[in-house]
């Protein structure tokens, strides 16, 4: 009789013991899954750049460091990081180093506390049966782009290496993707700088009418993630949280490249062909160093010289880099100098 009653006590207070850890698990989940978690709203544009965050947010990596995130699309990156400024969000995902450029030049207080990629993906898209043939040949032509995107600052680049500048086209501001694409498919430009996937699109839209040139030269974009000076002031907790969450992907995407891939495809809506492409077109991690600082010193001094700012100054551009939180998460992944 006492074995069985030892016996049963203990199976007893197993059984309870192990439906208190239950309960427990359960309490803390639910507790981090509503009211305890802390709510960012994220902007962002529909480009391979933002792969880090599309692989935090699939595998829970925000959910798990306390964070819901709520989505809010734009057709660029530039247009992200307005809807910053404009307090429509946190943080911009994705957005390149330009639009911060322009920024700086208005006297916004923004940051950048992470690059998550290094890409090559800018094109410029002719029609051959405009006389194009050659890049000289873009002279006098209409020609298209986002004003205030990196595409804009390249293409620029492209001129100017090319012996002509801005002044020797006729610039057409094309906001949207579905413009990007139909205004040189459907003739109303001569041709579009534009990013990857939409520069595929018109290419293969033209099919032999196509002429096609990488702007990029040997200078890749960054894809940052930005706030206001306001946001990380306030909440400096919320951003180590976010950036790490970005280191867990980055690792993710280390050990797991093809389920990353797979993750991009399908957030983004993309074609597989099309990624086995641009993938390695990509360095994706997250990073603050000084060839962001000497990208943007670079498309600052671009922006003086076609006096598309009343700035004759370069600004200091670490003034627009908060890098404690990186610092914080991810040691030695910080090399600029102060």
């Amino acid at each position: 009789m006492n074995k069985t009653t030892i016996a049963v006590t203990v199976i007893t207070f197993l059984a309870l013991t192990g439906l208190g850890l239950w309960a427990w698990s359960q309490f803390h989940e639910g507790n981090t899954n509503s009211e305890s978690m802390d709510s960012i709203v994220v902007a962002y544009s529909p480009f391979e750049s933002t792969a880090l965050f599309w692989i935090a947010e699939e595998e829970h990596f925000f959910s798990r460091n306390g964070l819901n995130i709520t989505l809010r699309k734009y057709d660029s990156g530039a247009a992200s990081l307005d809807g910053v400024v404009l307090g429509e969000a946190d943080i911009a995902v994705g957005v390149t180093e330009f639009p911060l450029v322009r920024k700086a030049f208005q006297g916004e207080k923004i940051r950048t506390i992470g690059v998550i990629d290094k890409g090559y993906f800018t094109y410029l898209i002719a029609r051959r049966d405009r006389g194009i043939e050659d890049a000289s040949d873009l002279k006098g032509k209409r020609v298209g782009t986002t004003i205030g995107t990196i595409a804009e600052f390249h293409l620029g680049r492209f001129l100017t290496l090319h012996g002509m500048s801005m002044n020797d086209i006729s610039l057409v501001d094309v906001k949207t993707p579905t413009e990007w694409v139909n205004a040189v498919a459907d003739g109303d430009i001569d041709a579009i700088s534009t990013a990857q996937p939409y520069a595929d699109v018109a290419r293969d839209r033209l099919g032999a009418n196509a002429v096609i040139w990488s702007v990029q030269s040997s200078q890749p974009l960054f894809a940052l993630i930005a706030t206001s000076d306001a946001w990380i002031t306030a909440h400096p907790e919320l951003a180590i949280r976010f950036l790490r969450s970005i280191t867990e992907a980055e690792e993710y995407l280390k050990m797991h490249p093809a389920d990353s891939r797979s993750i991009l495809q399908k957030k983004l809506d993309l074609n597989a062909s099309y990624l086995d492409t641009v993938w390695q077109q990509n360095q994706f991690s997250l990073t603050l160093d000084q060839s962001l600082v000497l990208a943007m010193e670079d498309e600052a001094r671009w922006m003086i010289k076609n006096n598309l700012t009343n700035a004759t100054m370069v600004p200091d551009f670490q003034r627009y880099i908060y890098s404690d939180g990186l610092d914080a998460v991810k040691p030695g992944s910080v090399n600029i100098i102060r």
